[in-house]
């Protein structure tokens, strides 16, 4: 089959022909047809991440679209979202024609989305859905807070937090691109993150009348630390990411006199269960169009510079690889 193939540590996959992954009992093999490009794919592949160096050569990819061919529980011809372990466990992921899927992993869809739209949104709109409503406990009427509006998890959380009935919701974003993808999911106002924290407090105070119920960090550093002085009465903080480093300074008169929550998420902790209804309940949404993410699909045989792009900073939007003759 042809894949993507990482053949050193810290360098794009190149195309070659890679040997098709062979059944065995708890897994079963998907017809991927889309496949995006995360920061997660190039964090495994460097050998630096916490999850040590995967073996050499791999496939990355560690989430895909596409459709059943081999299971003991799913039919032949379904249809399904998948996660792998690609880079954080040995073995091969989804920037291939064929993958070997955890028979857990893999998420049955019955959506109208194409499939490189639900590739595109994924775990992010996941993590989105969930930390709003499982971690952050989200009522209707709140105001949300976005660090890092622009990008995809910032982009699905502006949507599902309007959707889930959010008073208001104002995103933090670095770039003018990212400021125009924040907008145009829904973020009543943009907030232009400075290296000055004072200054941006006072600026989030404004934008936000001055104070916030409910913050989506995917940021950290500076921007988390103005947001937290904003936290109202039971105010909920929840980190997911440190785009801008991994620390952050609260006060401790602040969160005690507020009664207010500094909160971590990773998609780890989910069920299986929850990780299907979140996509579901995401899918609905990008179906009614009130969340929206953008995105680009590159031919499987331009993934090297689709990895570049992504390594080189964040690109206008999701880049999802594709399988041209299985895109739907």
């Amino acid at each position: 089959m042809r894949a993507a193939v990482l053949g050193a540590h810290g360098e794009p996959p190149s195309p070659a022909e890679h040997p098709d992954p062979q059944p065995v009992e708890g897994r079963s093999i998907v017809r991927v047809a889309a496949a995006p490009v995360v920061p997660l794919d190039l964090l495994c592949a460097s050998g630096t991440s916490y999850f040590g160096p995967p073996p050499l050569p791999y496939v990355p990819g560690v989430q895909g679209v596409g459709v059943v061919e081999q299971s003991a529980v799913l039919a032949p011809g379904t249809r399904v979202f998948f996660a792998t372990s690609a880079g954080m466990a040995p073995g091969d992921g989804s920037f291939a024609e064929r993958c070997a899927v955890l028979d857990n992993d893999l998420i049955a869809l019955d959506s109208p989305v194409p499939d490189a739209e639900v590739a595109a949104v994924g775990l992010s709109g996941v993590a989105a859905w969930m930390v709003l409503t499982w971690r952050a406990r989200l009522q209707p009427g709140e105001t949300v807070l976005v660090l890092g509006g622009g990008g995809a998890v910032g982009q699905a959380a502006i949507g599902a937090a309007s959707a889930l009935g959010a008073g208001r919701v104002v995103a933090v974003c670095r770039s003018a691109e990212a400021r125009r993808r924040a907008l145009a999911a829904g973020a009543a106002e943009v907030v232009a993150l400075g290296p000055d924290v004072d200054d941006l407090t006072a600026r989030l105070a404004e934008a936000t009348g001055g104070s916030v119920d409910v913050v989506v960090d995917a940021v950290y550093g500076v921007a988390a630390t103005a947001a937290s002085r904003l936290l109202a009465n039971g105010g909920r903080l929840v980190n997911l990411g440190g785009a801008s480093g991994d620390e952050a300074t609260f006060s401790s008169a602040v969160l005690r006199s507020r009664s207010a929550e500094i909160l971590g998420y990773t998609n780890n902790s989910l069920t299986p269960e929850q990780r299907q209804g979140a996509l579901t309940e995401v899918l609905r949404h990008i179906a009614d169009q009130r969340i929206v993410v953008e995105y680009e699909t590159v031919p499987l045989h331009d993934a090297a510079a689709a990895w570049r792009r992504q390594a080189d900073g964040p690109a206008a939007g999701r880049l999802v690889l594709t399988m041209a003759d299985h895109l739907k």
